[in-house]
């Protein structure tokens, strides 16, 4: 089935389109600089000059540079819930900014050129950039769409807050991983989901028959995309409605447990099943279980469907230091300031790793000793780093031999990760390397 116009403008939202993202850069051939909303005056004027629009459905909201913009406006132009902070537990973040970080110099693993710190910022079509270290704020900066009380688009990051959510309720007693999926959503009995057990959607080592490349029109995240639209359907229209329909006509194709497979479906079987456990949706428990524990500043949103489930593989948008308030919280065991507000054996179980063997089948060349475990990234290095990362350039960064966390918030013309990791990891290593030694 073909996408309407405005239906592909929600689609391309949901799936963050690398072909499309990656097509318009190369026709618009615009920098950093050149594709910055406020230089575009994207959005600008009362009304906007109908050029300078970008809106849902008659434009293509996500394609580059109009993305640079989106990022930073999901709620203004999707349906979204709020995942609700408790203002009685704001917790301030300490600062200790540390100058001399824009010119640390680094090799990027694609280039024999030295790079800055500073450079890497525009060569990533950076956002927000947040780094801690020892728990204090050294370096923020704020580019483009973002300032400090906006929200930006977290992407796949969401995933992440899935994956934590569900180790809470494991460690709380009220879900247990070994479990079928079929036992708790009896929905999905005859999908590829009923016969995997919950660890396996959690580390989404799920023998799916289900295709997430964005560059073919006719994979399956497209239908997925069409479901979960929350524009009315046309008449004709026979297929599921909501990410909850969609997901039981996921068939399987071969046997569960074997390899790594990503694919955001599992992202949102699991915001189903801890919706299931608990009978409440995912944006309150997200709230309750986190958020409205961390000290967050402002509270972030969800996309949702049009039966307003939320968007549990990729809905988020939040701000970048409730981010790495986020990031803190599991980096420190679960703990704020000494009180402990997430359960350490939820943290604990997502330090582990998970299976590198189940990982290297699924061909992440930047992550060549790399796992996956609660939905979160681990790239087993040196310094132990893992990570909650989304699409175009969104990044939870955690290095606990450093005691540092990096967070990023980007707005990348490509989608994928792995065109924006030759110039990230190096240069985080090179922040790590650099705190390390001062602390000597």
């Amino acid at each position: 089935m073909r996408l309407s116009t405005a239906l592909l403008a929600f689609s391309v939202t949901l799936a963050s389109t690398a072909s499309l993202a990656s097509n318009s850069v190369k026709k618009n051939n615009l920098t950093d600089a050149q594709s910055d909303p406020n230089t575009l005056q994207l959005m600008v004027g009362f009304p906007p000059p109908v050029d300078k629009r970008v809106t849902l459905p008659d434009s293509n909201f996500f394609s580059f540079p109009k993305l640079r913009w989106s990022v930073c406006h999901m709620r203004e132009l999707l349906p979204t819930a709020s995942i609700a902070r408790n203002p009685y537990a704001y917790t301030p973040l300490k600062y200790a900014l540390l100058p001399g970080i824009d010119e640390l110099t680094f090799k990027p693993s694609n280039s024999s050129k030295l790079m800055t710190w500073q450079q890497s910022l525009a060569a990533n079509y950076t956002d927000g950039m947040l780094i801690l270290h020892k728990g204090k704020v050294l370096y923020e900066r704020y580019r483009g769409c973002l300032d400090e009380h906006t929200n930006h688009a977290a992407m796949s990051m969401t995933k992440s807050l899935t994956g934590l959510v569900a180790e809470i309720l494991i460690a709380q007693g009220k879900l247990n991983d070994k479990a079928l999926v079929k036992n708790i959503i009896p929905e999905l009995t005859n999908s590829a989901f009923g016969d995997a057990t919950v660890r396996q959607v959690m580390d989404m080592t799920t023998a799916l028959k289900y295709s997430e490349h964005y560059a073919d029109p006719n994979a399956d995240i497209w239908q997925y995309s069409y479901a979960a639209n929350p524009l009315p359907k046309p008449k004709e229209y026979t297929g599921p409605v909501g990410y909850f329909e969609y997901l039981q006509t996921v068939q399987k194709q071969g046997q569960h447990g074997t390899a790594f497979g990503y694919k955001t479906v599992n992202s949102d079987v699991l915001g189903w099943i801890v919706s299931k456990v608990t009978n409440k949706k995912f944006d309150v428990l997200a709230s309750e279980l986190v958020w409205s524990k961390i000290g967050t500043e402002h509270s972030a949103d969800i996309t949702v469907d049009g039966l307003g489930t939320p968007f549990a593989g990729g809905g988020l948008s939040a701000t970048l230091r409730d981010l790495a308030r986020l990031g803190l919280a599991v980096a420190n065991n679960g703990e704020i300031n000494g009180v402990q507000v997430i359960p350490a054996k939820a943290i604990a179980s997502i330090q582990t790793g998970g299976d590198k063997n189940a990982f290297s089948k699924a061909g992440f060349s930047s992550m060549p000793s790399g796992s996956y475990r609660s939905m979160w990234w681990h790239f087993h290095n040196k310094n132990g780093a893992f990570a909650a990362r989304g699409v175009h350039g969104q990044t939870i960064y955690i290095d606990p031999a450093a005691e540092m966390i990096i967070v990023r918030l980007a707005s990348h013309p490509v989608a994928a990760n792995g065109v924006i990791d030759p110039t990230s990891l190096p240069a985080y290593q090179a922040v790590a390397d650099f705190l390390m030694k001062q602390s000597k």
